[in-house]
């Protein structure tokens, strides 16, 4: 048992599983953020341009079975309202993400593109050089 748990704070405590742990956190709330930015800015504006449609409220209802006996439940309804909107969620994120990437995969090209400045000569090697030099003049 010791053993599986060192394993498994090893696991946990490594750099990928936390950095993973805060990208889901993140990626939830910015979801969050996603879902309301569509919800409450983007559709109703679609909504009203529609004549006053609620994408949330679209569904179709399936008719009711009454069976004698057994109380009365609701009807179903297949709300294809909820499934637009979340659609339409998903491509905001899905082009956010895109976005995300491209750039970050643009400053690494950047930063490989840039060349390294050529490494300053050790103390020895100029003194070489110096004497390279003054012996190239006493030839002459």
């Amino acid at each position: 048992m010791g053993k599986f748990l060192e394993e498994f704070k090893a696991f946990a405590v490594k750099g990928n599983a936390v950095d993973m742990a805060v990208g889901v956190i993140i990626g939830g709330a910015f979801g969050k953020i996603v879902s309301s930015i569509v919800d409450d800015i983007i559709m109703p504006p679609i909504g009203w341009l529609i004549g006053g449609v609620n994408f949330s409220d679209l569904k179709i209802t399936l008719p009711s079975v009454v069976i004698p006996g057994v109380e009365q439940m609701k009807p179903a309804t297949i709300n294809y309202g909820n499934f637009i909107q979340t659609l339409i969620d998903f491509v905001i994120i899905a082009f956010c993400v895109f976005l995300l990437v491209k750039g970050l995969n643009a400053l690494s090209r950047k930063k490989k593109e840039e060349p390294k400045p050529a490494p300053e000569p050790s103390n020895e090697e100029k003194l070489l050089t110096e004497i390279r030099d003054l012996l190239k003049e006493e030839k002459k």
